[in-house]
This record gives C-alpha cells, structure tokens and sequence, in this order.
C-alpha cells in the first residue's frame, strides 16, 4: 500500500512501500528509489507544438487515414514536410524531386488532409537548395488560399552539409556554399515569403551545439555557421532549427547546455529583440541502432530527450521519422530490433528476404514513449524539477492547469524492479498509474505504487488533498538588470492576487531538484546578493498571500553572474580553433598587482565530458575537473602590468560549454 508522510511544503519526495503484512519479495531486497519534485522550481510549459515527427514525400502511406489515425493516438501534434535533405530537392507545384524518388499519394494536399486528420499543426520546409525565393513564397500563398494555416515555415534542411566544411549530402545549386550566402538568402526568403502572409514564422538552419560541424570556422568565413548566419539573418527570423542524433542512449544530460549554448549565440550575434526567436528540434533519433532503434532502450531514451528538450524550452521536438524502412537486424533485451529509424513500420524486408518487419503501421518502442509523453506533459503544463537517487531510474515531472502532479518514472535497469518512495503532503496519489513495459504493444492502466517494472515507462498522477482555487495567479517573466560578479537585479509582472492581497514575492534558485530561497520583497523587484562569480543561476518568483497561500512559480529565469569587475589579474580564454570535439585554447594572464616570481592559474572544466589533452607554455595538470597550469622553472616572473600567453587543447564529447572563472595564485580575475 501507499503511505503519505509529512514533508516540507511544497517539497514533495514520492515512496513506494511494502505493506507490514506483505509477503516478502525482491522488494524487500532493493533499496527504494527516493523521487524528488519541487514545484519551486519551475521549468518550461508545455506547448500545443511540443511533440511532432517527420513525414517524408518517398512513403507512399504518408496521408493514410491509417497513419492519421495513428499518430493522433500518439499525441502527435506537429507534422513536418517533406522530408529531410529531399526538402532541398523538392518542387512543391508540379510535386517532383529531381535525383530523388517520390511516392504516389505524398503531394502537399494530401499531406495536410492527413494533418488535419491527425489534429496538428504542420511545418514546412522550404527548398533553399536548388529553390528559390519565389518559388517558396508562392508556395506560402497557396497554403494560405486554401486556408491551412501554416505558421512555421523553415529555410531549408542541414545546409552546412553541402560541401562547404568537407561533407556534402545537402543538395546546394549556389555557387556560393558558405554561411553568408545562406544568410543572404534566409533574408530575401524571409521577405518574399512573409510578403505572401505576414503572419507566419521563418526558421533558419544552425548547426548543434557539439555535432559536426558546429564550432568550426571554415577557410574565407568570418566565424562559425552559426555566428554568421544569426549576425546576417537574425533580424529576419522567428526560431532557429536544430537537428541531433546523439548516436547513444545516455545523452539527456547533454541538452540543457546544449540549449543554453545555442541560446547564448542567439543573444550575441542576431541583434536587438533576440528573445523572440525561438528553438524548433524538427529531427530527432536517439541514433543508436545497435542499441535499439525500435526497441525499449531507445523508446526509454526518446522519453527522457523528449521531456528534457520540452523543459528546457523547445518548442517542437520532432521524431525521424514516421516510416523508415527496415536497417541492420539485431536481438536487444529480448526483442527483435529492426534498425528503423520510423514510428511505424512501414513492413520492409532486408535484402535477402530474410526477416521482414511486422505488419504496415505496427507501432515500435518509441511510438508508445511518444504517447506515454503526451499523457504526461500536456499543452499548457508546466515542467518542473524532478530527481531520483539511483541513476537507472529518470524521472520528470508536470504541474497541471488544475493543480495535479504527474510524474513520468523511467526504469532504464535491465533486469531490476525498482520500488520508489512517495511522500506527498497536500497531496493523494491517483489509484492507477500508466505504465509501458518492455516488448508491449500497448500503455496498460496499472495499480499506482508497484515497483518500476524493469525497462519501463510509468505515469503516476498526485492529486491535491484540498482544491487549489484561492491562490494568487503566478508571477510574469522575470527581467535580468545589473549583473556583476556577485550581485544582480532581478524584476517581474506582479501576480494578480485571489481572495486575499499578495504578502510578499519570494525568489528560488534551482539547484537540481532542490531550492534554496535567495530573498523575499514586497515589491517586484529584488537585488540578490552574495552570489559566486561566473556561475549560472536559474530562479523562479512566487508569490505568498497574506493568508500564506502560494502561487504557481513563475517562468523560469537563467543568467551568469560576471567575473570581478576589478581584480590583481586579469585572464582572457580564446579559441583559436575548433574541429568539432576539441580545441586549441590560449589564456592571456595579466597581473595588475604586485609583481610575481612564481604563479599557479587555476579552473574547473563545468562538465564531466570536457578533458585537458595537452598544454604548454606552463606545467599543465588535471585532476578530476580541475585544470592547474603552473610557471616553469625559470619563468615564473610576472612583473606590475605584465602579461603571458599559455595555451592547451581542450577536447569535449557534448555541449562545449568553456570555463570561465580563472584564479591566480588563488585570486579570482577579471574576464573581460
């Protein structure tokens, strides 16, 4: 049976245990996970566009009512056409793709009948590659006579694969394969298309944080794809494209620094009023066939990437692709694996004939980790913290519009049930729980409060004891001002109060699945104090009436704090070159105080997937994240205003995020 034991409010840790009269079992034996969700800490809502997938113009079952009917179970609420790279061979007026092969039954009237069937959106991508502009604009203002109401309309599909950094497989007409002529043409695109309806949105292709080619600077081009297209294009687009196929089952841990990168970009380089621009991932896999492509590894995968993209404030992630077509054949966890990289099988067969896929449209693994996402993180939710102590169990979590909890549980462990532990005041759990085991073919309704099952998905729902009208609406979106190395200025739109006025607005940092209050004030607007230099902080505001009732938290807001506007040094790290998982960086060290014989520079790589390779013009060492680089022998000598140069190669397998705090001889200096 389930317990409910007192916590601290709001403060919510969720147990599974035994009944004393139960009869002993595995249970017994294994630890209980202790689950941790914070309705503090705020994250993203859930948008109507979140979860999506990909058709493609070569699958002949692209607008069955089937395939519809299919993806509508799902939750599926985003459709993107038509298809990948064959976006920039596509003719959409006479439906032809030269080079490549077009199936009967996949021109763009169909498509959208089966849009609508599904009860989505579509996304469309216009052909940049051998396209042009008013080709593409026609295109929009066919859509628009015959009212589909297309908002999203992308330039053009992984561009920077058409030969310009070495790999082409991106057809690409232009003369011209470099970022600026790309930029150049996003921009008379952006024109064209929303002179035909101004009311739509224009996405622009950006490579991903910590994938090929992100990061490198090819020969006559003034930085990086993505700099020179945000600084070109900026001013014209609405939301940026990224594409990830991590190739591995263990890669969530990559996204929120991959989204942070990417975010970062878009504020230094596409100009005033970048915070409109939004984040599309309009392809999406795990990648990984020898792990599981249509098998419960990676649908477990898929749900964690799904649910931490959507925290983190894209606002569509979309499957590749709905029907593949059969791959390499594999055994993984007792299930047969296809290798295909679709939702729904399209009944392919391998060359000889050997083994065939199942029936047309038969759901895979990740098509039910879809569904299962769409029950658990509904459009208008919004995400919160969520942790657990036992690394092979994932958990996520929802606030719902009517003050449930949901809390999406996932078991990646092979072989072992996992029971959990649920402490939940103010709360009841909900009596059935959703849950999809390894090698189902459906989401079974199950008693809430069993174990995890082995290679799981479970949904459980916790409902609020006393209803949760009364309270004050949540805070607007807070504003940044200000921002030194240990103090910022953080604002908000005030909360409208219920029956009784607004006490006060407390402020939360997020630190995991955990809250520390920074302050609290009766105003909309607080300067947070004695915070560490070069740190990133995201908070939440929440407001407390007078009878001690709580808002929902506001949006979440993520800043980093400074380094030291003056210091007895002053260190500066630049990159002289990037291929993709390493670099070579140099740090220019100066000392601005009393002369040295003898220095130690010191910092912290932030994550574990960043190494020291090699370094010189110094002792270089590394233990555990922290890098030390020490004077050699003999050239230690750093007088008043003198400055150095040391320099390493920094190697990086996920999002590059560089260091930014350095210390001299225990000192922290200045940055900038």
């Amino acid at each position: 049976m389930i317990l409910l034991r007192v916590a601290s409010a709001l403060l919510l840790t969720l147990t599974a245990l035994n009944s004393l009269n139960a009869t002993p079992s595995y249970a017994d034996e294994v630890p209980p996970v202790a689950v941790t969700v914070n309705t503090r800490a705020a994250l993203a809502t859930v948008p109507e566009t979140g979860i999506g997938t990909n058709h493609a113009i070569w699958d002949t079952n692209l607008g069955t009512d089937e395939t519809a009917d299919r993806l509508k179970d799902a939750g599926v609420k985003l459709l993107r056409y038509p298809g990948g790279s064959y976006s920039d061979i596509y003719h959409w007026a006479d439906h032809t793709a030269p080079g490549g092969y077009v199936a009967p039954h996949t021109d763009f009237d169909t498509f959208m009948k089966g849009v609508r069937r599904t009860g989505a959106q579509a996304i469309v991508t216009a052909n940049y590659g051998t396209g042009t502009a008013e080709e593409a604009a026609a295109w929009v203002r066919s859509a628009k006579s015959k009212g589909y109401g297309i908002k999203y309309w992308e330039i053009g599909n992984e561009n920077y694969g058409n030969g310009h950094y070495g790999a082409a497989w991106e057809a690409d007409d232009h003369a011209d394969k470099s970022p600026a002529e790309y930029a150049r043409h996003v921009v008379a695109y952006a024109d064209a298309m929303k002179a035909a309806d101004p009311t739509i949105k224009i996405g622009a292709v950006l490579t991903t944080p910590a994938n090929w080619p992100d990061g490198i600077t090819a020969e006559g081009d003034s930085g990086t794809w993505n700099k020179v297209v945000l600084s070109a294009a900026g001013p014209k687009i609405d939301f940026v494209i990224l594409h990830w196929y991590p190739g591995a089952l263990d890669r969530a841990s990559h996204v929120p620094d991959m989204i942070h990168l990417t975010r970062r970009q878009i504020t230094a380089y596409a100009g005033a009023g970048s915070d409109r621009i939004g984040i599309a991932m309009t392809e999406f896999n795990t990648g990984s066939s020898s792990a599981g492509t249509t098998t419960q590894p990676g649908a477990l995968a898929a749900a964690d990437a799904y649910a931490t993209l959507l925290a983190n404030g894209v606002f569509t992630v979309d499957w590749w692709n709905v029907h593949n077509g059969i791959g390499p054949v594999t055994q993984v966890e007792g299930q047969t694996d296809y290798g295909d990289f679709g939702l729904l099988s399209s009944a392919t067969c391998t060359s000889d004939g050997a083994t065939c896929e199942p029936p047309l449209n038969t759901p895979f693994a990740p098509y039910y980790a879809i569904q299962m996402l769409s029950k658990f993180a509904r459009p208008g939710d919004q995400l919160i913290r969520a942790a657990t102590d036992q690394p092979k169990v994932t958990a996520h979590a929802t606030r719902r519009p009517n003050g449930d909890l949901a809390v999406l549980l996932i078991n990646t462990s092979p072989g072992t049930p996992y029971p959990v532990t649920l402490a939940a005041p103010g709360f009841t759990l909900a009596p059935t729980a959703l849950t999809h085991t390894n090698g189902a073919t459906t989401i079974t309704t199950t008693t809430a409060g069993q174990p995890l099952p082995p290679l799981s998905l479970t949904t459980i729902t916790l409902r609020p004891a006393a209803p949760s009208t009364g309270r004050p609406t949540a805070p607007g979106q807070p504003t940044l001002s200000n921002v030194t190395d240990k103090t910022a200025t953080i604002s908000w739109p005030a909360a409208s109060p219920g029956p009784r006025p607004i006490a006060k607005y407390e402020l939360h940092r997020q630190n995991g699945a955990i809250t520390e209050q920074l302050g609290e004030t009766p105003g909309t607007s607080f300067t947070v104090n004695n915070l560490t230099p070069g740190t990133r902080y995201t908070v939440n505001v929440i407001a407390r009436d007078t009878g001690g009732a709580l808002s929902w938290s506001s949006p979440p807001l993520t800043f980093t704090t400074a380094t030291p506007a003056t210091s007895s040094c002053t260190a500066r790290l630049t990159v002289q070159t990037d291929w993709g998982s390493g670099y070579v960086g140099a740090i220019d060290l100066t000392n601005n105080g009393a002369p040295l014989n003898g220095w130690t520079l010191d910092f912290t790589w932030p994550r574990t997937w960043q190494s020291l390779g090699s370094g010189w013009s110094a002792d270089w060492t590394q233990t555990g994240q922290s890098v030390k680089a020490v004077s050699s022998p003999g050239s230690g000598s750093l007088p008043t205003g003198a400055s150095t140069t040391i320099g390493f190669v920094g190697n990086y397998s996920g999002p590059n995020v560089l260091p930014t705090v350095f210390t001299l001889n225990g000192t922290v200096c200045t940055t900038h």
